[in-house]
């Protein structure tokens, strides 16, 4: 298969050049623009190549490809509006890239299209053609009725009535409609009212993939029956919930997510577990937020609190007031430790300049979480009410 090679332009190095130099050079608007696309086309690179460990149930993959879409046009856009300082020719190779891009991604979802069903071609050639008034007086027969000219009177009879009764045969003998076997909704489960302990546990034995959506006020904890069903995730529509999600997708005992998808959530607590590729945040407010991952990407976001442990460069978009702090240690045991931790090397997107972007901050220890809140007594604690829990756990706005 052929791959797809992007090119563009290249910027000096800055290896022998003095201080004051590189200073100057990082200053310049078309040495910003040209870092700027560079980290832009690497990350829709990697979000193309993640299309395949995204689940194609409830959007999740059409999710991704929509916010690649939009990320190229977005991009093109700016090259456009680069054009008064980035020069003729670089103009061109930011042009093929693009181009490339699209190329790359058009491969990627071709991939995934169905294949049209088998269909016999008619013959050509070899019949007479048939004016319609011969078509109209010839009667369609049925291949059964082998009633020959040769047969009269009671011979034709004898033969009709046998064709008959074959075909009545045929039509006793035929296989009735096949029943239909509907798959469990967990998520029809959970929000059904429980007796005494309000913590919901749907197994999610029999299912594939792990979705919960539309759901308001519930504490919901998955047990280690669901590490059946993590070959990805999704959490949409959420108002005031608690979701662990730690104990099926533990790297040492259970089976990390391939792939999670988290939009649209507000004034909750999303103990995501551990996820072996990327997980993309879209959408959340007033919200902690606990996973780790390989990739972390953020998108849409206001006034959320992120425990992480990340496998490379956490990137934010369209966002504000998020905050980061690493992953509890509670937690750390059972996470997937793949090199090196970097969940406080973030990449604002929407932050060219050089000094530090106001969208995002690291969490002073003093001000995180305790490790009293993070313990089982309290998540875990059927006296509390999925209010109270959230309280505890600072979320905004209650």
């Amino acid at each position: 298969m052929e791959v797809t090679q992007l090119i563009i332009p290249t910027s000096p190095g800055s290896r022998g050049l003095s201080t004051t130099t590189t200073l100057h050079r990082m200053s310049d608007p078309k040495e910003r623009f040209y870092r700027h696309f560079q980290t832009e086309i690497t990350s829709i690179q990697d979000q193309i190549e993640d299309l395949a460990l995204l689940s194609p149930i409830n959007g999740e993959r059409q999710d991704c490809i929509d916010t690649i879409l939009a990320g190229i046009s977005r991009l093109s856009n700016e090259v456009a509006d680069a054009r008064d300082f980035v020069p003729a020719y670089d103009q061109r190779a930011y042009s093929l890239a693009l181009k490339g891009l699209t190329e790359k991604l058009n491969e990627a979802t071709g991939k995934f299209a169905r294949k049209s069903r088998f269909q016999f071609k008619p013959k050509s050639g070899g019949h007479q053609p048939v004016d319609g008034a011969t078509k109209e007086a010839r009667p369609r027969q049925d291949s059964r009725h082998l009633v020959h000219a040769g047969f009269t009177g009671r011979d034709a009879t004898i033969l009709e009535s046998s064709t008959s009764a074959i075909k009545d045969d045929e039509e006793s003998d035929a296989v009735g409609n096949l029943p239909t076997f509907g798959g469990k909704n967990y998520n029809e489960e959970i929000s059904r009212p429980v007796l005494g302990n309000n913590i919901r546990k749907p197994s999610f034995s029999s299912a594939k993939t792990i979705s919960i959506y539309s759901q308001t006020g519930l504490h919901i904890m998955l047990p280690s029956s669901a590490s059946r069903a993590t070959s990805s995730g999704s959490l949409t529509d959420l108002d005031r919930c608690i979701v662990d999600m730690t104990i099926p997708t533990a790297a040492s005992s259970g089976t990390p997510f391939a792939g999670l998808t988290i939009k649209n959530i507000k004034q909750s607590l999303l103990i995501c577990g551990t996820v072996a590729g990327p997980a993309h945040i879209t959408g959340i407010k007033n919200s902690v937020i606990v996973v780790a991952a390989r990739q972390v990407r953020i998108h849409e976001c206001n006034n959320v609190s992120f425990y992480l442990r990340c496998g490379s460069h956490p990137i934010i978009e369209d966002c504000s007031d998020v905050r980061f702090a690493p992953l509890p240690d509670v937690y750390a045991e059972s996470a997937e430790n793949s090199g090196q931790d970097q969940w406080d090397q973030v990449d604002d997107f929407k932050w060219l300049k050089n000094e530090p972007s106001p969208n995002w901050s690291i969490i002073a220890e003093d001000k995180r979480l305790p490790a009293n809140v993070w313990a089982k007594d309290v998540l875990s604690n059927p006296s509390l009410s999925t209010d109270d829990i959230l309280r505890k756990f600072g979320v905004p706005g209650l």
